[in-house]
């Protein structure tokens, strides 16, 4: 008799922890994609910043309309491929999750 009751005791609380682990990830993967947001952010604050620092002195210095050009395709480019990084990020993270969601779904632990 008291080996039945233990096992149900055992029972219950792998299920709830299994249940407050699966919730506690659903948690984590909504912190991990605010982190990314927030991380995405910054690096195009920063690279606004960069850019309109670099614009600035161009202005006040002797430079060639070519340069000025070659300078501001550069500037083009970058905003360019830092979006298409954050956008890999971001498709990364949700295949991720995807995949996270997929493997707990075939292992029933919900």
């Amino acid at each position: 008799m008291r080996s039945i009751v233990m096992a149900v005791v055992a029972a219950v609380l792998l299920s709830v922890g299994s249940v407050a682990l699966s919730a506690g990830q659903d948690f984590d993967l909504r912190a991990e994609k605010q982190l990314l947001k927030q991380r995405q952010k910054q690096e195009m604050k920063a690279m606004k910043l960069a850019q309109k620092y670099r614009k600035d002195s161009l202005k006040g210095a002797d430079v060639s309309k070519a340069a000025r050009l070659q300078v501001k395709h550069e500037m083009q480019r970058q905003k360019r491929e830092l979006r298409e990084k954050q956008k890999d990020e971001a498709q990364d993270l949700k295949d991720r999750q995807r995949t996270l969601k997929e493997s707990q779904k075939a292992y029933g632990s919900y």
